[in-house]
């Protein structure tokens, strides 16, 4: 018994930043009976990243509990669009796109979730069918100067821009899963918490009972920002080991302990007398071989070590095939897609990050005379070789 309330609190406590109503009272509900939990995610993208892994990996300690977790992919609330931390609207999806983007998710997410012991729903195969009076009702239930009292619309109406009415109903589609479910707790990051708490309302109003919702800790992208597709600095679950090792190298020093703490296992006593380089390449190998394996974490590592600490290329480099004999610096930079515009490539010349066999190259208007083999570099990260 007590080795049951030790893993109970454990998972109440690790990488959860609150649970509402209370902890306490969870607790009681798990040592009565087994919990049925969701957690959703909308398909904006065709790529999950490490930022929903610490949700997907809840959900797995639920499931390694004996409770009933599902994951749902928000293939109705996607047709909205979640407002969460959004200075302006987000852009609608097509149908098309949706079935795109989850047609590898399921794979993605067995990579931590275990399907044998958890759950996948679609909630398009409740919303969409949905009829208005069904919706009304739902929206009945939650007082509209609630919804518009959310801090990003409060920001947008301060500078005079617009909140559109179907952002509004976001909290009330994402809300009606927690019914339609009839789930005892919903989980998900800190961003979600309003649109989790109109759940709660609506499971209280509706179905007259409890929901308890937890937060977990987030963590930010790569250049401190928050993880997303459009910042560009996610790290994800479909990147390479060499490209997952490199990504997670280059985070700030300080975001160490914050990725650690969401994403591992590893306690925080382990790397506090590492330095911050050791602190970091832990993490990286503790991550690469969560995703990939050990074998790869470490080749990953010695690679990295060859480019950044040895200045070497490293040992596997893209070959393009290119039918000129010579080329203008910034046509070889867009034509190799190092770079994406001419604009750009002359900018990346001008601040020396162009190289071409380990030589920085500093005239943008210079005629370039290509020749097999010859290795082109962009940055720290970016390398082709002429074929």
């Amino acid at each position: 018994m007590k080795d049951v309330d030790k893993k109970i609190k454990e998972v109440l406590s690790q990488g959860v930043g609150q649970i509402l109503p209370d902890q306490a009272g969870l607790f009681r509900l798990m040592k009565k009976r087994k919990i049925r939990l969701y957690h959703g995610i909308d398909p904006t993208s065709n790529k999950l990243h490490l930022g929903h892994t610490i949700s997907l990996r809840k959900l797995q300690q639920f499931a390694d509990l004996g409770h009933e977790a599902i994951l749902v992919i928000g293939t109705g609330t996607v047709l909205t669009g979640d407002p969460s931390l959004r200075d302006k609207a987000r852009g609608r999806i097509s149908e098309k796109e949706i079935k795109a983007n989850i047609k590898t998710w399921k794979a993605q997410a067995a990579k931590v979730l275990d399907f044998s012991k958890a759950k996948i729903r679609y909630n398009g195969d409740w919303l969409l069918k949905l009829n208005f009076k069904q919706i009304a009702n739902i929206a009945s239930h939650i007082s509209a100067i609630k919804l518009f009292q959310r801090d990003m619309f409060q920001k947008r109406l301060k500078r005079g821009d617009t909140v559109w009415a179907h952002e509004a109903l976001y909290p009330l589609l994402q809300g009606y899963d927690s019914v339609y479910l009839d789930v005892d707790l919903e989980i998900g990051g800190t961003d979600q918490t309003f649109n989790m708490l109109i759940g709660r309302e609506l499971q209280q109003k509706m179905r007259k009972k409890e929901k308890f919702v937890m937060t977990l800790l987030m963590i930010l992208g790569t250049d401190g920002r928050q993880m997303s597709k459009s910042s560009g600095n996610c790290i994800w679950l479909t990147d390479s080991a060499e490209q997952m090792f490199g990504k997670i190298m280059s985070i700030a020093d300080n975001l160490v302990p914050s990725y650690f703490k969401a994403l591992t296992s590893v306690s925080l006593n382990e790397i506090k007398t590492l330095s911050p380089r050791d602190a970091k390449a832990r993490l990286a190998k503790e991550i690469v071989t969560m995703y990939h394996s050990k074998s790869a974490a470490l080749n990953a590592e010695k690679e990295f070590n060859q480019v950044f600490k040895e200045k070497k290329p490293p040992s596997k480099i893209p070959q393009v095939l290119l039918k000129e004999k010579k080329l203008n610096l910034l046509d070889l930079l867009t034509k190799t897609k190092l770079a994406p515009s001419r604009s750009e490539a002359k900018r990346l010349v001008e601040q020396g990050g162009v190289k071409i066999n380990g030589k920085v190259q500093k005239e943008w208007q210079k005629i370039v005379k290509l020749k097999k083999k010859d290795i082109v570099q962009v940055g720290k990260r970016k390398f082709i070789k002429l074929a």
